[in-house]
């Protein structure tokens, strides 16, 4: 059966577009989408005609065309390949383990956050990151903000505090210590999400050359981050059970970091969380050896009363630690309002960069939060996902299985499943967008973004009752043209 041009007009819409014209317009929006990446061979002749239901001729046409407009380089006897048209990207030095010689990438996580923005149903987005709307409780955010405009507007029309809105940062305070974090006023830093904490962070503690060791796999938009300050990223690997912290160990001792970065709650994306002797011999190691701990706790919320993980923060008292939060996953992805709790001296240097980078942070924003935390139903709100969380990850998990997915580890909590699909997960994920899925290769979440099988699966984006034969589809496929 013949596969239609996805996503070109309808002939009665533009009659003037040609096959050859809907071809090239399917591969530049290919590559600009880095489905197609620098280096990557295109379909061969003979099967992209196959598979769009046109001519031989056609395609060779077309991909003329885009050897002409310098998306693509033909290669005599070979077929196609996408040509680098970018300009060239941050270089991230990766030194995976001390035992292998260090190896030069780029970070390109571009087409999957491009993508992110523009998928239209959120139950063809198994690889994103954050939760449906309709999972989301927008009369929270209603009623705050009806609360908000019966009061005066002058109160608006201010500049903000550097370290943020006060009476949200008291609230903070109550929080912290619900996690048996103290933490003064002071002490806390209002930002724009996670993103810019990390950006603030890596602004005052990391110069050229400085080894920051993040988890491998992990969150991957902070490689980035790192590598514009000439980082020296080290994967620390993972185990069903959490960090490798033998590997750990070796790795500190070897390249004395200046930085580990961690979720210690609901790792992203493998959903593992610390232990309390995990963190007790995280935090020897960050005093032998001198080093700060960056704690992302974005998924805390998202943990069951009584849940068995333990925070470094809790601990450490905010002495090496710096600890993370943010309300993106649980109110709304577009708030951007997230905190920074740390020494005071800490807090000072952030806040002093945070005014130096943008001044302050979006007190309306932070007004909205503080209203939904202080009126009562927060708490009940995260309970629901919580709960609705809970009815999908065994189902998805099982349909994993079945489709041919081996899973990393079976999380009890939180909204991510770490599979292995013992193919190589970016040409599922290439296959996934032609099928009009969003899926994130396992490659993203490694600062070596080489090639993986793993592949991260949101357990609330995973509804749609096409994706479990697209998935098996695919396997299926690869594994026959492996035998």
């Amino acid at each position: 059966m013949s596969v239609p041009l996805d996503q070109i007009p309808a002939p009665h819409d533009a009659p003037q577009l040609t096959l050859v014209d809907q071809l090239v317009q399917w591969g530049r929006r290919r590559i600009d989408e880095r489905v197609f990446r620098p280096g990557m061979r295109m379909p061969s002749i003979r099967k992209l005609a196959l598979d769009k239901g046109v001519s031989r001729f056609t395609v060779v046409e077309a991909y003329e065309r885009l050897v002409a407009h310098g998306y693509l380089d033909s290669r005599r006897g070979s077929g196609f390949y996408v040509r680098d048209r970018a300009a060239p990207a941050a270089v991230l030095s990766v030194v995976p383990t001390p035992e292998r010689e260090p190896v030069q990438s780029t970070i390109d996580v571009v087409w999957l956050l491009r993508n992110m923005l523009h998928t239209s149903s959120p139950e063809k987005g198994p690889g994103l990151g954050y939760l449906p709307g309709r999972w989301l409780d927008g009369e929270l955010l209603t009623n705050a903000l009806r609360s908000m405009s019966r009061q005066s507007g002058a109160q608006m029309l201010g500049f903000g505090t550097p370290q943020g809105f006060l009476p949200l940062r008291q609230q903070l305070q109550t929080r912290l210590e619900e996690l048996e974090i103290g933490a003064s006023t002071q002490q806390i830093v209002l930002v724009s999400g996670i993103t810019q904490a990390i950006d603030l962070i890596s602004r005052i503690y990391v110069q050229p050359g400085d080894t920051v060791i993040v988890g491998d796999p992990a969150w991957f938009q902070m490689f980035g981050r790192f590598a514009s300050q000439g980082a020296r990223l080290v994967g620390m690997p993972y185990t069903p059970d959490g960090p490798d912290l033998d590997a750990l160990e070796t790795m500190v001792q070897t390249w004395r970091p200046k930085m580990l970065v961690i979720n210690s709650v609901l790792q992203n994306p493998t959903g593992t969380s610390l232990t309390a002797a995990q963190a007790f011999r995280i935090l020897q190691l960050a005093q032998t050896y001198d080093f700060i701990v960056v704690e992302d706790d974005i998924y805390g919320d998202l943990c069951p009363p009584g849940f068995a993980a333990t925070r470094l923060a809790s601990l450490d008292q905010l002495k090496r630690v710096i600890f993370l939060g943010s309300f993106s996953k649980t109110l709304a992805a577009n708030l951007r309002v997230g905190y920074v709790a740390a020494s005071a001296e800490v807090a000072k240097a952030l806040t002093d960069q945070k005014m130096l980078v943008g001044m302050t942070s979006p007190e309306l924003n932070e007004r909205v939060v503080y209203k939904v935390l202080t009126e009562g139903h927060y708490r009940r709100h995260v309970e629901r996902l919580r709960a609705r969380l809970d009815t999908v990850r065994d189902k998805t998990g099982r349909m994993l299985e079945r489709t041919g997915f081996r899973l990393f580890s079976e999380p009890s909590a939180g909204m991510f499943l770490w599979a292995d699909a013992g193919v190589d997960s970016e040409g599922l994920a290439a296959a996934g967008h032609e099928a009009g899925f969003l899926l994130s290769p396992g490659s993203l979440f490694s600062p070596h973004q080489s090639p993986t099988t793993w592949m991260r699966f949101n357990i609330a984006n995973c509804g749609d009752p096409a994706l479990p034969a697209m998935l098996a589809g695919h396997l299926d496929r690869a594994a026959r043209r492996a035998s």
